[in-house]
């Protein structure tokens, strides 16, 4: 075929080449006008201007970018199971083992039972935390016990929970573990303590110790708004120093003492008496059995069951865990098994150490003291202490970071303040940690650590009991659910558990009726502020 003149002609080939560059240039412009979002590379893309085109005719507008604020609608996965363990112990080991063992052994008076509430307490311990393996396994998120009553009863039940566990479980427990930290810190600073008078307030007389557990609170409370980061660098720092310290204690009690009791405290076996002082001083011991022992036995759980609580902390904090369904269970077991283990072998150490009479009646009961003093004459007072004042802060930094989760998980609900369900940009819920923190400290200034010692216990293994019964009311629910973790044992060590924590409860209210029945009303009162929670909720709704 002849090509025409015109055709074949430069000018003719020159209007050719611009008119094609003049279109290709065309559809890069369109391109990039109806695709805003694709990145420069695409252009290289062999396929880029079909899947232009087909762009460019379903979609006119750019997708809108993700608002910053999205960013902290939830928890950061920071916490591992090195982190949870850490939790689980540091919120468990407090003031408590230097303490109670001194009332307990009031109340039983042998060397046998004094182990035996230990055991006991333990295993009641351990049970409950493997049974709640399975319940942090369906529920891996925030909120933890509040949750499990929730699903496993009504909405009430875990409100119930909530309620109780804001105004005594936890704030209670902090406001005692800080008037610890005081008690203690008056051995090195005398004006700090809480017998150092400093104004009458009215109703109320205040100390300079209660200030100190104040202030406490104050400083533990602001660290943690920071980020739960900073929380989990203060709980893995003091939990790990107060469980070396603890293990070397035990350990040099039983190598270093000059002069042994053991054989003299366990010629008293399983023989339980009352033993009291009267007012000249003198050691009274009465031998008791059947029902009398029973509550012997309760009263003296009281302080046993103090010292170990707290484990369930940890499942709080579930929607900041890494793999939750895993690490939250096993973090539970290794946490109490540790801390079991620990309180069972300082037992064992003051029966070593000390003489049974002098343990019943150490000096405003510091059991821990008088060891030392044994075992290091020159600094064992000073050293406990010490000991006790980071056990006590690091106890309280795990109370802390995970009981503002619960109000948090809460306010989602509708059941708590609003702005207590809000994450700041450090994503922890800074309101729920504040409003904690007024409640504790107006706890604190009561001063009295007995008084909230009786009344938490009680109320925390009223909770436990119901939340082991929810298992078997969840296993019939919902038994298809999902269970990375099964309660080992069941159904025979759950129904232990459930036995053993009503028979707490019951001769509890018999034999120490002054602290039980006002924690049993404050759980009551919960039942009116829930109908009124949810009443506000429908004109929102609306």
């Amino acid at each position: 075929m002849v090509k025409s003149t015109r055709e074949s002609s430069p000018a003719f080939r020159l209007f050719i080449i611009i008119n094609s560059k003049v279109s290709k240039l065309k559809v890069y412009v369109h391109s990039r006008k109806s695709v805003k979002t694709k990145p420069p590379i695409i252009l290289f893309d062999p396929f880029y201007r079909k899947s232009v085109f087909s762009h460019s005719l379903k979609t006119t507008a750019s997708p809108k970018p993700t608002p910053m604020a999205e960013q902290q609608t939830g928890f950061k996965q920071s916490l591992g199971l090195f982190d949870a363990t850490m939790i689980v112990a540091g919120s468990m080991i407090g003031s408590g083992i230097f303490i109670v063992s001194a009332d307990i052994t009031r109340n039983v008076g042998s060397a046998g039972w004094l182990i035996a509430v230990w055991v006991i307490t333990g295993f009641m311990t351990i049970t409950a935390a493997m049974s709640y393996g399975e319940l942090s396994g369906m529920y891996p998120k925030a909120g933890g016990q509040y949750v499990y009553l929730k699903e496993a009863y009504n909405p009430l039940m875990g409100f119930l929970y909530g309620w109780s566990f804001f105004a005594v479980i936890q704030t209670a427990t902090i406001a005692a573990v800080g008037v610890a930290f005081s008690k203690f810190l008056a051995y090195m600073v005398p004006e700090l303590g809480n017998n150092y008078f400093l104004f009458d307030a009215g109703i109320i007389n205040v100390y300079s110790g209660q200030l100190v557990a104040i202030v406490i609170i104050c400083l533990l409370t602001y660290v943690n708004s920071r980020g739960v980061k900073e929380g989990k660098f203060i709980q893995t720092l003091f939990t790990s120093a107060k469980l070396l310290a603890l293990f070397g204690l035990i350990l040099f009690g039983f190598l270093l003492v000059k002069h042994s009791f053991w054989a003299e405290n366990w010629s008293t076996g399983f023989n339980a008496m009352h033993v009291e002082k009267d007012a000249t001083g003198t050691v009274n011991a009465v031998g008791i059995g059947g029902a009398a022992l029973m509550g012997a036995i309760a009263a003296a759980m009281v302080g046993s069951i103090f010292s170990s609580d707290a484990w369930n902390n940890v499942t709080f904090i579930a929607g900041e865990m890494k793999n939750p369904k895993r690490n939250v269970g096993l973090s539970l077991f290794l946490g109490t098994l540790i801390v079991t283990i620990i309180y069972v072998s300082a037992n064992l150490m003051y029966l070593n150490v000390l003489p049974l009479n002098e343990l019943a009646f150490a000096k405003d009961d510091r059991v821990a003291v008088a060891a030392a003093n044994t075992i290091f004459p020159s600094f064992g007072t000073t050293m406990i202490a010490a000991l006790i004042m980071v056990s006590t802060f690091g106890c309280n930094n795990g109370l802390i970071l995970a009981g503002a989760r619960v109000y948090y998980t809460m306010a989602k609900d509708g059941l708590f303040f609003k702005k207590a369900g809000d994450l700041n940009k450090n994503a922890v819920p800074q309101f729920a940690l504040w409003i904690q923190c007024i409640v504790a400290c107006a706890w604190s200034l009561s001063g009295k650590y007995g008084q909230l010692l009786d009344m938490i216990s009680f109320v925390v293994v009223l909770f436990y009991v119901l939340t082991i019964i929810g298992i078997f009311i969840l296993r019939k629910k919902r038994p298809d659910a999902e269970r990375p973790y099964k309660a080992f044992g069941y159904p025979v060590l759950p129904v232990i558990y459930i036995l053993l924590g009503l028979a707490f409860c019951i001769l509890l209210i018999i034999y120490k009726p002054q602290f039980t029945w006002p924690g049993l009303i404050i759980v009551l009162a919960g039942i009116p502020l829930y109908y009124f929670a949810v009443s506000q909720q429908k004109p929102a709704k609306e």
